[in-house]
């Protein structure tokens, strides 16, 4: 009888589950899996939305690595914004959340100055950008005060894409900064207090016991953020549309373009799954790379 009484409430523990998850489930179908899969389809043919799509297998993939240098440069132009703007973001988020996990007066201004451009539509991040790098810009103005001739930030060629990280630096290092200070705060006193004992200065204690207790979180960073930046698209779309002479392009920056303003949807899904590919697979080195610089004290 007990054992009756225990498949029956199993029972309707399941329903329940099925019951009050399957929002989730028919979401996931319809808004996720179901494009994915129609993407993949799409990617194999030719298909300008008002005609049907007519199948061309492998040509949208061939044509991109070999016939379009747009794809390399939009590429290329998006791999030196990851790899210069991420190593950035990570040291000065680093950086000032160690300063603010100090004592100090009016800690929780600092917090909130520091976070605030985090919390900015990116839309309004950029009319304020274009306000600032205009060449009428405050941002001249104070170059000038060093005796530095006017800059054309966003059309020279030199300085587009500098400035964009700059933009992207100062709009996005708010939540890498909180979520280190979760994980500065998560350090136990009695690490540096063993430390200090054994004569470690502030240094060697942020290299030797803050670094390696914070080594997830700074992984987490790493990975959130290349993932992010890969993907970047308001910023190039709405600061300068990809020029001066394509120095902006970034890669879903094209892919948009080909899709909606050329209306080659077969090509753009077949870019889509490229950059796909190649996140997958930077995700996965860094991943295979953790176990050589992240520290997890549980499993130790």
């Amino acid at each position: 009888m007990p054992v009756c009484k225990t498949s029956v409430l199993a029972r309707k523990e399941e329903r329940d589950f099925l019951l009050f998850s399957s929002p989730w489930w028919i979401g996931l179908a319809l808004f996720v899996i179901g494009p994915m899969i129609a993407s993949v389809i799409i990617s194999f043919t030719q298909w300008d939305i008002i005609t049907p799509p007519k199948w061309v297998g492998l040509r949208n993939y061939l044509r991109l690595f070999r016939d379009d240098p747009l794809f390399w440069k939009s590429l290329r132009v998006t791999a030196v914004y990851t790899f210069v703007l991420v190593p950035l973001q990570l040291a000065l988020s680093l950086a000032v959340s160690v300063l603010l996990n100090q004592k100090v007066k009016f800690l929780g201004l600092f917090r909130t100055i520091f976070y605030l451009p985090t919390v900015l539509p990116v839309v309004a991040s950029a009319l304020l950008w274009l306000w600032i790098l205009n060449p009428e810009g405050i941002l001249n103005f104070f170059v000038g005060l060093l005796g530095i001739p006017r800059q054309n930030w966003l059309t020279d060629e030199r300085l587009a894409l500098p400035s964009i990280m700059l933009m992207s630096l100062w709009g996005s290092f708010g939540t890498s900064m909180v979520i280190f200070l979760a994980g500065l705060q998560g350090v136990s006193p009695s690490l540096y207090d063993a430390a200090r004992i054994d004569g470690a200065g502030s240094w060697a204690c942020f290299r030797h016991v803050t670094l390696p207790m914070i080594s997830p979180v700074l992984f987490f960073n790493f990975v959130m953020g290349v993932i992010g930046t890969f993907q970047v698209f308001t910023q190039g779309y709405l600061l300068t549309d990809g020029r001066p002479n394509n120095s902006t392009l970034f890669y879903v920056l094209y892919l948009y373009r080909s899709g909606f303003e050329y209306l080659k949807m077969g090509y753009a899904s077949a870019m889509a799954w490229v950059l796909f590919v190649i996140i997958l697979a930077v995700t996965l080195l860094i991943l295979r790379s953790s176990s050589l610089w992240v520290y997890y004290e549980v499993q130790r």
